[in-house]
């Protein structure tokens, strides 16, 4: 049996494409019930003899992962690998913030770059409240993108910033994700979400993974969407590491395990006061933290 190195670049339940090191397309199956490859990992894998199927048969350590919590309590993890998280956000549905927050929080413990697109600036003047929260992300040196995916504005930026990136986008349902991705790999046929009329959500279209070529070099991750979704993010030390400007203003704490949320003599708070640090992602901080307690709180009892 010649084992063969190889990436995954997509993940149907329990088939998997293959790439080979040879840049060989092939369609693999999963060895054991142990193995849970995903969208983005290195692996190795052989042919089956008298068959067209390949066999993984174990998965390289990988350099990080972008996961969710599952409904109980468990952690799912998406994709593998990823270098960096492009978090979009559009006119409508109406932003989030605490979630790009959560997802930037998400990139910054996985050690990935991160970009926040704000899709959908054709429709409409972008409100007061979305240009400040744009501003707190460019404060923090995230770049920050104003794009259309239905005209291609400012497009061009994104991909220029993706060169040579393994890639994932990942937002709320309606955002745009998969029609900013078809302008990307120039309109290869993936399916675009709608907005429910009756709910202002988005309807979800993207049932598997799959790592998609970038047209300069580099691939972008299209994964499923899940309403509500938001990364795992599960103790005090993540939410801190998470949260970049938070991180850096802690070192003048006067305790060194400060929390920076009711200790006295917090350099993170005075930095809120001061207006250094944008109150509206501290709010996204102390929300963090609070869901990081109830997780620790849950797993000691």
């Amino acid at each position: 049996m010649t084992l063969r190195d190889a990436l995954v670049t997509g993940a149907f339940s329990q088939r998997m494409h293959l790439r080979l090191d040879d840049m060989t397309q092939v369609v693999a199956r999963i060895k054991g019930k142990k193995l849970r490859p995903v969208c983005g990992d290195r692996v190795t894998a052989s042919a089956i003899p008298n068959e067209p199927d390949w066999l993984i048969t174990s998965i390289s350590k990988r350099d990080n992962e972008l996961t969710r919590p599952d409904r109980r309590g468990r952690t799912d993890v998406l994709a593998a690998n990823i270098g960096t998280l492009v978090v979009v956000a559009a006119v409508e549905p109406k932003p989030d913030w605490y979630v790009v927050d959560r997802y930037l929080a998400s990139a910054e413990n996985m050690g990935a770059s991160a970009i926040v697109v704000f899709n959908k600036i054709d429709l409409t003047t972008s409100p007061a409240d979305e240009i400040s929260a744009l501003s707190d992300y460019e404060r923090c040196d995230y770049p920050v993108l104003q794009c259309s995916a239905e005209s291609g504005a400012n497009l061009d930026q994104l991909a220029a910033l993706l060169i040579d990136q393994t890639a994932i986008i990942v937002g709320q349902s309606g955002v745009g994700k998969s029609s900013i991705i078809n302008k990307l790999i120039s309109g290869a046929a993936q399916k675009t979400a709608t907005i429910s009329a009756s709910t202002g959500e988005g309807k979800h279209t993207t049932v598997n993974s799959v790592m998609l070529d970038l047209p300069n070099g580099g691939a972008v991750i299209d994964s499923p969407g899940v309403r509500d979704y938001a990364p795992a993010i599960e103790t005090a030390d993540e939410v801190i590491r998470g949260f970049r400007e938070i991180s850096n203003a802690g070192h003048d704490c006067r305790f060194a395990n400060c929390n920076h949320l009711r200790e006295p003599d917090c350099a993170v708070k005075r930095a809120v006061d001061a207006g250094d640090i944008s109150p509206r992602r501290y709010e996204s901080f102390k929300r963090l933290m609070n869901l990081s307690k109830g997780l620790a709180d849950k797993r000691s009892s």
